[in-house]
């Protein structure tokens, strides 16, 4: 390694952001840090599905919720950058374990800004936000000044981490941002998430499997984008004279029936004779209608989204094929 490549430490590198995100950096040619809680032990499968060798990325072990761990392996690194992406990331899986949840996003990314304002070498932090803090914004498209209204314990660690964010910034003067992200979906998403599961049952089905597609409520509404596209934004953040915070999402908004209806037609079925509402995935609470206003993003980034909600649904849909 020369000093002349930047550093970048992903905190989450094995999940689906953190691998693309990893592999958008190695093209950059910087020397990648990717931490997991057990980094000899963990398999990093995401990582050869995108085709990225082990030897690629330098491997440390982190636990967020532990600062002597989280600032071990920030003095390890000596990062240029720091991507904070770990943290329990499933909104439904949130209110089955609120508590973990909430320390692991909230407890962490303390950990980590008071790592980086304790550090000697200057470095600048992104930090992953969610569109779940804004809550029911009643259809009006969000925007970075929109109040937060979190209504699940994962928005609620969310809206935490980022007022801390937040905080640091002008408290200490550390360049530390927040991406705002709306749902972005990609063929590594695990198969707990709606998009997935729809994805995978949609395939099999497809395939010949007699089995039904049992969903919570269909009428929700949410931007739906491609996370290797999202990961371009999180990095030009960091690279901006003075850090802000920015929302990130398509602009677009659609019912997840109406991603169902477009699954089903890609592979030339009619969704209505295979899924099934089933009143056990309803949330105690869920948003109605997620909508998102892009300006900023588009205006100081240069950054523009190209996938839609069908070209997320034709990309998971061809992927492993």
């Amino acid at each position: 390694m020369t000093r002349n490549q930047k550093v970048a430490l992903i905190c989450g590198a094995s999940g689906q952001d953190g691998s693309y995100l990893a592999r958008f950096l190695l093209r950059k040619n910087y020397v990648v840090w990717g931490t997991s809680r057990d980094a000899q032990g963990a398999s990093f499968q995401n990582w050869k599905v995108l085709g990225i060798n082990d030897a690629q990325i330098k491997k440390i072990s982190m636990i967020p919720e532990d600062f002597r761990s989280v600032f071990v392996a920030l003095e390890k690194s000596s990062p240029d950058e720091v991507y904070f992406l770990a943290g329990q990331s499933s909104v439904g899986l949130s209110f089955e374990q609120p508590a973990e949840t909430i320390q692991s996003i909230t407890l962490g990314t303390l950990n980590m800004l008071e790592a980086c304002r304790m550090t000697a070498r200057p470095v600048r932090m992104y930090h992953a936000g969610s569109s779940e803090c804004f809550g029911d914004t009643a259809g009006e498209a969000a925007s970075e000044l929109t109040p937060l209204q979190p209504s699940s314990p994962y928005a609620v660690a969310k809206a935490s981490a980022y007022w801390l964010v937040e905080n640091y910034r002008k408290a200490y003067d550390l360049y530390a941002c927040t991406g705002i992200l709306f749902n972005h979906e990609s063929p590594l998403r695990p198969t707990r998430f709606v998009t997935q599961k729809i994805i995978s049952t949609a395939k099999r089905i497809a395939s010949g499997s007699s089995e039904k597609l049992r969903l919570g409520r269909m009428d929700i509404s949410r931007d739906w984008g491609w996370a290797p596209e999202y990961v371009e934004a999180m990095w030009l953040m960091l690279q901006q004279e003075a850090p802000e915070d920015y929302v990130i999402a398509t602009g677009h908004t659609a019912t997840l029936e109406q991603f169902v209806h477009e699954t089903f037609k890609c592979l030339g079925l009619d969704w209505k004779k295979y899924v099934v509402v089933d009143e056990e995935f309803f949330r105690p609470t869920d948003l109605l209608v997620s909508r998102a206003d892009i300006s900023k993003a588009q205006s100081k980034l240069g950054w523009n989204a190209t996938f839609k909600m069908p070209d997320v649904v034709r990309g998971m849909l061809s992927a492993f094929d």
